[in-house]
């Protein structure tokens, strides 16, 4: 399914959230042309675990989520690089950049420049704080996002926190929110479009649950670890062999609970009769029931509870997750052959979307820098790219 087809994209962007916004753009259909800089390109190009592909500019960062792309390398500084960059302005419907806010002004490449060449321009720039306020020129990456946003203070347990989610989360998350709004921006072509994430303000938006306990509430959101701060038993409990998620958030599920594990006097314990006398006695009734779970391993812990209609869920590694049989069966995972730059077969995440019972896909592996720069010249009427090289535009 690819709804977007037709629809062009230039991905002006580095490392993570707008390299992450095109990379869902481009499996919904988009054409997306990921604009470089000579010699060097995206930084996540020389990222990741593998030191020999971050030698040879294809780091696994890079191939996480530029499957689908085209590449041009352009210098944006050059006065012939700045006129190219104009022309594929004007047969596009998307540009998107995560630079420093004020560097597009500075390179005369600002929204307002750019519409110039597209009256009905859809304009994305992702940056930490936004395209003005107090910490407009502040430089932000992910982990800076983490713990300025308050994320970090209410992650890990009383004794660990403020503690970094394990994932870039910021990053990710602005680039879904981009990515959101471009899809939104392209329903109204009357007009140009610009829109300004910001990391900060997106990641936030994401802790509206949380937030509005302070907003609203009055409490000061705190870090309770593996604890569900909203019910009891809710959270991580140790089994014969290992961690297992249960949330009985219901009455009814607690009480199911208890009774499946042999413990229904516990359900008439004046401590654990209310849901709120649970949650004040929280980890008095963890003890009970880890006591009880003891017996059995996690996985068949996992079985039995789900079947009663109490969730559960072992708490799996990442390798044990991606082995199992519903991301495998669900098209979660793409796998290109002998990828260039790579010389062997990758896999790759795709989006987190079934359409109309099928998961969107690119066909086409993660580009080399500059690997379409020929194709895409030669469609402006450029043929002669050795002269563009010597005067070092691509």
């Amino acid at each position: 399914m690819t709804p977007l087809n037709g629809i062009r994209v230039l991905d002006l962007t580095n490392v993570l959230a707008g390299p992450f916004c095109c990379h869902q753009l481009a499996h919904l259909g988009a054409e997306v042309i990921k604009v470089e800089a000579p010699g060097r390109g995206d930084l996540a190009r020389n990222l990741g675990s593998d030191a020999k592909l971050n030698a040879g500019g294809m780091g696994i960062s890079f191939l996480a989520q530029n499957a689908g792309k085209k590449s041009l390398t352009l210098n944006l500084k050059h006065p012939k690089g700045k006129a190219i960059l104009g022309q594929l302005v004007a047969e596009a419907d998307v540009l998107v950049e995560n630079f420093r806010p004020g560097v597009m002004d500075k390179l005369g490449l600002d929204f307002q420049a750019l519409c110039q060449h597209n009256p009905r321009l859809i304009y994305a720039a992702i940056s930490g704080f936004g395209q003005d306020g107090e910490w407009v020129k502040r430089p932000a990456y992910d982990q800076i996002i983490q713990g300025m946003s308050g994320v970090m203070s209410i992650t890990g347990g009383p004794q660990t926190a403020p503690y970094r989610v394990g994932y870039p989360l910021a990053d990710t998350i602005g680039g879904l929110t981009a990515a959101f709004a471009v899809a939104a921006a392209l329903q109204d072509r009357s007009k140009p479009h610009f829109i300004d994430v910001s990391m900060l303000e997106a990641t936030i938006a994401t802790m509206g649950w949380v937030v509005s306990n302070y907003l609203i509430g009055g409490a000061v959101p705190t870090a309770n670890g593996n604890e569900n701060s909203t019910s009891a038993p809710s959270g991580t409990f140790q089994t014969g062999d290992g961690l297992i998620n249960i949330a009985a958030n219901k009455d009814e599920q607690w009480v199911l609970l208890a009774s499946h594990i042999g413990r229904s006097e516990l359900t008439r314990d004046p401590d654990f009769i209310t849901r709120e006398a649970r949650k004040t006695n929280r980890f008095r009734l963890k003890g009970e029931i880890e006591q009880a779970l003891s017996s059995k391993p996690a996985a068949l812990w996992e079985r039995e509870l789900n079947a009663l209609g109490v969730p559960a869920g072992q708490v799996l590694t990442v390798p044990q997750v991606l082995a199992s049989p519903t991301l495998q069966d669900r098209g979660m995972i793409a796998t290109f052959t002998d990828v260039p730059g790579v010389e062997r077969d990758i896999q790759c995440l795709r989006t987190g979307i079934k359409w109309d019972g099928v998961a969107p896909q690119v066909e086409d592996p993660p580009p080399l820098l500059g690997q379409h720069s020929a194709e895409i010249l030669g469609s402006l009427g450029y043929d002669d790219l050795d002269a563009l090289r010597a005067d070092g535009v691509i």
